[in-house]
C-alpha cells in the first residue's frame, strides 16, 4: 500500500466548537479546537520535529501524522497526564504526547526495522515502522481518559470519550478509586477514534508491526518488543525532561516501571502510617514537606512492592535511597544525599532525631486531601544547614522541580550496578547460601521445642506478638505461588516440585518472606538472629517437611541443564498439596541426590 491512499484524505479535520467568550463559572474549561490546542509556540515547535523525522512531503505527513495528532488533541483537551507527577499541568497529556512521539521518532532513525530482516525488506517496510512508532508513543497513555479521569458536563452527565470530542464546557478530577494499571489495558477504548481505518488498513498489512503496536496499545510492553523498548525509552525521556532531569539519563533506566510502581507505592504506604503522632511516629507533615523515618519507610515500601508481584526492588536500603533520589521522588538533603537528619520537637515537649527521606506533599495528596499539618517543630540537623527549621507556618525549605529529579544523578551508576547485579542473579538458578551441607544443616538448625509451648512470639513487652509465624508463612507461600508472584520450577525460582512434592529453596524463600513482612525483624532481632533465618525456624516446628533418615532438615537437588549443572539446598514437604491446590508435574531438571551421590539425601 502506498502514500498515495492517504492524498484521498483531507487533512482537516472537525474541530469541536469553541466556548462563547462569556466567562465560565470557575472549575469549567471550555472545550478547544484542535488549531487552538496546538498553536502554542512550543507544539509547533514539536509538530514541525516530528515531520523533520518522518521524510513526507507536507501533504503526507498532514494524512499520516498531523491528523491523528489533531484527533488526539481533540480528545485530551486541558487533562493532565498524570495528577501530581509528571506533566501534571493543564495540557499535559497534549504535552506528553507530542514530546514522547517527538523522542520516540529520534531513537527510532537509530535502528533498521524489522530486527534481522533482509535490507530490501527493512526499506519498503521503513516508513510504516516509522509511523507505527510515532502511533505507539502517542497513545501509550491514552486510556487514562477512559479510566483515571472523571469528567463531566456542566449540567453534571458524564462524557467518556467514546462519545467523541468534548463539545460543551467541562469540569474533570482524577478518580479516588481508580487502578492504576488499568489504563495501559483501556486503550483500545479510544485508539481507533484517533487512528483512522485507512490507517490501520495499512498497517495490518505488516504482521510483525501490526503485533507489536498492538501489544504496546494493550500495555503489554514484554511482547512488543523493538517497538515496545522504543516507547519506553521515549517516555522516560519525556518524564524526566518535565522533572527537570537529564532525558539522555532516563532513557538508559534499569525498570520501566519501576518509577511509577514507586510512587504509587508510596501513596498507598502513606495511607496506611502513622503521621504526625505527639510521640512516635512513622512520619511528620509540615506545610512543606512530608518527612518519612527512612528504614521504616523503605522496609515497608519493599515489602508492599513485592507482594505486589514487582521483583527488580533492590535489597540494600542504600541502593533504594538512591533508588527514590534518581527517580526525582525524593528531595536532595544539603549534602546531595537521599537522606535528611532531623529533630522532631512536639507541642508536647517530646523530641528525638531521626533519619528522614523529605518528599513534597503534593506527589502523595491533592491539595483538598492533605492532612492536618505536625503543630510542633523539625529541626534540620545537618551541618551545613543546622539553623533552618520548618514548621506549619514556614516556608523555609523550598525546592524547585529540577531538585526533584537532578539532585541523584551522581548515584546513576550505583542504580547501575545493582541492575547488573540483579541482572546476573535472574540469569541463572538462585544461588544457595551454604557452601556445603554440613553448613547448610548449621543454617536450619531445628530449635528444640516443649509440647505445650506456643506458637505465639514475642519480640518484646513494648512490640505486639508475631501470631502463628510458621503457619502465616505457609499461608503466604500458598497465596505466593496462586497469584504467580512467586514462579515455580523456573530458572530464578524458589520453590519447585520434585518427587511429587513441594521443594523450597532455603533461604531464599525465607528471605524474600522476610523482606514482604519487615515487622518480623524486631521479633528476629530479640532473639539474636536475622529475620528470615528466624521464620524459617517457626516453619521447621511446623514438623511439614520430611527429614533425612540421618535427622537432617535440609535435602539436596542436583539441577541438569543443556550447559552446566549445580546443586540446589531446601526443604522437602512432606505434602506439596499444602501450598498447591493441584500440585504441578516434577521439574524435569531436578532431581533428589541419591545415597551414591550423597548418603545423607535418602528419602524420608
Amino acid at each position: 500500500m502506498t502514500f498515495a491512499l492517504f492524498r484521498k484524505k483531507a487533512a482537516a479535520q472537525p474541530e469541536s466548537a469553541s466556548a462563547p467568550a462569556q466567562a465560565l463559572p470557575k472549575g469549567l474549561l471550555p472545550p478547544e479546537s484542535a488549531a487552538r490546542l496546538l498553536a502554542t509556540p512550543r507544539r509547533q515547535q514539536l509538530l514541525d520535529h516530528i515531520w523533520q523525522r518522518t521524510s513526507l512531503s507536507r501533504a503526507q505527513f498532514a494524512s499520516l501524522y498531523r491528523a491523528p495528532i489533531e484527533r488526539y488533541a481533540l480528545l485530551v483537551q486541558q487533562f493532565p497526564a498524570s495528577e501530581t507527577h509528571h506533566h501534571a499541568h493543564l495540557g499535559g497529556m497534549l504535552d506528553h504526547g507530542l514530546e514522547i512521539v517527538a523522542y520516540a521518532l529520534r531513537l527510532r532513525q537509530s535502528h533498521l526495522l524489522p530486527v534481522g530482516s533482509p535490507p530490501e525488506s527493512q526499506a519498503a517496510q521503513a516508513e510504516a515502522w516509522t509511523a507505527g512508532a510515532a502511533y505507539a508513543a502517542l497513545l501509550h497513555d491514552v486510556g487514562k481518559i477512559a479510566v483515571d479521569l472523571h469528567v463531566e458536563h456542566q449540567d453534571g452527565r458524564r462524557w467518556y470519550p467514546w462519545h467523541g470530542p468534548l463539545q460543551k464546557p467541562y469540569r474533570f478530577r482524577f478518580r479516588r478509586d481508580r487502578a492504576y494499571r488499568l489504563h495501559g489495558a483501556a486503550a483500545g477504548l479510544v485508539y481507533t477514534n484517533i487512528l483512522d481505518p485507512l490507517i490501520m488498513d495499512w498497517l495490518s498489512g505488516f504482521p510483525e508491526l501490526w503485533a507489536a503496536l498492538l501489544y504496546v496499545l494493550a500495555g503489554q510492553y514484554e511482547h512488543a518488543g523493538i517497538l515496545g523498548e522504543l516507547v519506553v525509552q521515549a517516555d522516560q525521556a519525556s518524564v524526566a525532561q518535565d522533572l527537570g532531569g537529564d532525558p539522555a539519563k532516563a532513557r538508559t533506566a534499569p525498570k520501566r516501571t519501576l518509577q511509577r510502581q514507586l510512587i504509587d507505592g508510596l501513596r498507598y504506604l502513606v495511607r496506611e502510617l502513622k503521621l504526625n503522632q505527639p510521640h512516635a511516629s512513622d512520619g511528620w507533615l509540615t506545610q512543606d514537606a512530608l518527612w518519612l523515618i527512612s528504614k521504616t519507610t523503605c522496609d515497608r515500601l519493599r515489602a508492599h512492592l513485592l507482594s505486589q508481584g514487582i521483583d527488580g526492588i533492590p535489597e540494600n536500603n542504600v541502593t533504594f535511597f538512591n533508588a527514590l533520589q534518581d527517580h526525582g521522588i525524593v528531595l536532595a538533603a544539603p549534602n546531595g544525599k537521599a537522606i535528611w537528619r532531623a529533630t522532631v520537637i512536639s507541642d508536647a515537649g517530646w523530641s528525638n532525631t531521626f533519619t528522614f527521606l523529605r518528599l513534597s506533599p503534593a506527589m502523595i495528596w491533592e491539595a483538598n486531601e492533605r492532612p492536618p499539618t505536625f503543630k510542633g517543630t523539625i529541626r534540620i540537623e545537618d551541618a551545613a544547614d543546622s539553623r533552618r527549621e520548618t514548621t506549619p507556618a514556614a516556608h523555609a525549605l523550598t525546592s524547585t522541580p529540577a531538585e526533584h529529579a537532578s539532585a541523584g544523578s551522581s548515584h546513576v551508576e550505583a542504580i547501575h550496578q545493582e541492575a547488573v547485579k540483579d541482572a546476573l542473579a535472574l540469569s541463572d538458578l538462585p544461588s544457595a547460601c551454604p557452601a556445603s551441607d554440613d553448613n547448610a544443616e548449621r543454617a536450619s538448625a531445628p530449635i528444640s521445642m516443649s509440647d505445650g509451648e506456643s506458637t505465639r512470639m514475642h519480640s518484646n513487652p513494648s512490640t505486639p506478638p508475631v501470631e502463628a509465624p510458621g503457619e502465616r508463612f505457609i499461608t503466604w507461600l500458598r497465596d505466593a505461588v496462586a497469584s504467580h508472584r512467586l514462579i515455580i520450577n523456573d530458572s530464578r525460582a524458589l520453590v519447585h516440585t520434585v518427587d511429587g512434592t513441594a521443594f523450597l529453596v532455603s533461604p531464599g524463600v525465607f528471605q524474600r518472606y522476610a523482606q514482604e513482612n519487615p515487622e518480623l525483624a524486631e521479633a528476629a532481632r530479640h532473639d539474636g538472629m536475622a529475620a528470615w533465618e528466624w521464620i524459617q525456624k517457626r516453619f521447621e516446628r511446623l514438623r511439614a517437611h520430611k527429614k533425612q533418615r540421618n535427622g537432617l532438615n535440609i535435602w539436596t537437588c542436583e539441577v541438569t541443564g543443556p550447559r552446566k549443572s549445580r546443586r540446589l539446598h531446601g526443604y522437602l514437604l512432606i505434602d506439596g498439596h499444602a501450598i498447591f491446590s493441584q500440585l504441578p508435574p516434577n521439574n524435569l531438571y531436578l532431581k533428589v541426590q541419591t545415597d551414591s551421590k550423597n548418603p545423607n539425601a535418602a528419602a524420608a
